[in-house]
């Protein structure tokens, strides 16, 4: 009776334990947390793994302050020592259990604002050593205001900068996706690691820095709020946060998503009827259009999911399904600045192809662009470097490429986004009213006929332009391209989607 009493005893302890760390335990932080229209970092985690697949890693852990709080405090107060890790299945019923395998680290901000103390960094170092040994990918909720000073019971370390955590998460980089997501206040080394993943995602209540309010007013350069360090709309356009989402819910489904492109094909899905792409483009080439209408009736339906659209416009870069099959896609835009490669795009474009090498997804580029971006302010953003950029990333793509010149094609801006050259992609193809020429038609036919349009005036000048950019164009039609074999083919833009799939050989 009395090892059946010991045993009862003990079970009923571990389960009083187990409460204790969870939200039932932190009623009042949970309901501030409410109030702010908040979710819990609990609440995030059922929402984000497959049910009853989580396996939680260090889930006693307490801040290692026990030598200035009591027991009952730390285990309120620190629960979890403000992270939540372990192991988890993501989006099983569309991918099976193998792919769905993912590690889950999810900062805690009830506990400490989420700061990283030593149990922290020891529990999320752990979880990267396994994603490291097991080729998992890594969600990780960052919400949480940096270092924590306060951890006294650490006697065996001066300043703790010989941790491992950024060390070991950017030797991820190119092996396992990385994926951040971040609500709330962001600030110091939590922001170092959101800022390392290959996919952000930020709520429009997200704050995020290299240092909070204490660090700025200790370094001496003044005194400033919380939501003035590192808003959404500063790093939307900057380049920070690749996807913006409503909040949470949102968020946390657009994580799932994202972890799907890098899971594999969907058996399910639909497409618009492509001979919608026979009427998207405009009968007069001056004209503009709307790219993102094309890409979402060529895409999978729902499948387009854009990154950084309020940084380097000219180029929208995203994922995207043909068939089920994730590709990644690169195209301009040609109602910003006619579609001009310019230096901002250029960086854009060249992380996301390198992003897409890493991780074997073959890439789709849309070209319709006069060039790259020229002029003295061009040069004061780095042009001749960052464009350079765009080229290595191209000419390194280890993923295949097919590149659809669905207009204009002219210049070094042509050749970057095929990959560096129209002889990088695994198929190159026009529709019928492609483009081409060495540099764009109006500014060819200014430099290459100076002599002779300075010699007239007025209408008579206007129309020898008019003549010459006519003779132009219809020399560098796609179909002359096509029989000069400067590229493969051109086709019939409702066929574009089974192009991309046999040339690449996805089925």
């Amino acid at each position: 009776m009395a090892s059946k009493h010991r045993e009862h005893s003990s079970i009923d302890g571990f389960l009083q334990r187990v409460e204790e760390s969870l939200d039932g335990n932190r009623a009042g932080d949970v309901e501030k947390r409410h109030a702010k229209g908040f979710r819990t970092a609990r609440e995030n985690l059922d929402e984000l793994v497959d049910q009853d697949s989580f396996v939680e890693f260090g889930q006693f852990a307490v801040a290692a302050q026990r030598s200035r709080r009591s027991p009952e405090e730390l285990k309120a107060k620190t629960a979890a020592d403000g992270v939540i890790t372990g192991l988890a299945k993501i989006n099983t019923a569309y991918f099976g259990a193998q792919q769905s395998q993912a590690v889950v680290i999810i900062n805690d901000y009830m506990s400490l604002a989420g700061t990283q103390g030593f149990f922290h960094h020891a529990k999320i170092d752990r979880m990267l050593q396994v994603a490291t040994e097991r080729s998992l990918p890594v969600v990780m909720y960052t919400e949480g205001g940096g270092g924590r000073p306060g951890d006294t019971d650490v006697t065996t370390q001066i300043a703790g900068l010989n941790i491992t955590t950024w060390l070991v998460w950017g030797q991820l980089a190119g092996k396992v996706p990385r994926i951040a997501v971040n609500n709330g206040y962001c600030f110091a080394g939590n922001a170092a690691l959101y800022g390392g993943a290959d996919i952000r995602i930020a709520t429009q209540s997200s704050y995020i820095g290299m240092a909070g309010p204490a660090m700025i007013e200790g370094g001496g350069l003044g005194t400033f709020a919380p939501t003035e360090i590192g808003p959404v709309e500063v790093n939307s356009k900057n380049g920070v946060i690749d996807i913006v989402a409503a909040d949470e819910a949102e968020a946390t489904a657009i994580a799932k998503q994202v972890l799907g492109y890098f899971q594999g094909r969907l058996s399910d899905w639909t497409a618009a009827d492509q001979s919608l792409l026979q009427s998207i483009m405009p009968d007069d080439r001056r004209y503009t259009y709307d790219i993102r209408k094309l890409i979402n009736v060529l895409a999978d339906s729902q499948s387009f999911l854009e990154l950084q659209p309020d940084y380097g416009k000219t180029i929208i870069i995203g994922f995207m399904r043909i068939e089920g099959h994730p590709v990644g896609l690169i195209a301009n835009d040609n109602r910003v600045l006619g579609g001009a490669v310019d230096a901002v795009s250029a960086t854009k474009a060249a992380r996301f192809l390198n992003l897409c090498s890493s991780f074997s997804l073959p890439v789709v580029s849309l070209c319709d662009t006069p060039g790259f971006m020229v002029g003295p302010a061009s040069e004061e953003q780095g042009a001749a470097s960052k464009m350079a950029e765009l080229f290595a990333a191209g000419a390194n793509l280890s993923s295949p490429l097919v590149c659809i010149f669905v207009r204009k094609a002219y210049g070094l801006g042509a050749m970057a986004m095929a990959g560096s050259s129209f002889v990088k992609p695994v198929y190159s193809a026009a529709w019928p009213m492609g483009e081409f020429g060495g540099m764009g038609l109006e500014g060819a036919v200014k430099l290459g006929f100076k002599k002779e349009l300075e010699a007239l005036e007025g209408e008579a000048r206007e129309s020898l332009f008019n003549e010459l950019v006519a003779k132009m164009y219809e020399a560098g039609r796609a179909a002359e391209a096509a029989a000069f074999l400067e590229i493969d083919g051109v086709i019939n833009p409702k066929d574009t989607r089974a192009v991309i799939i046999n040339s690449i050989g996805l089925n």
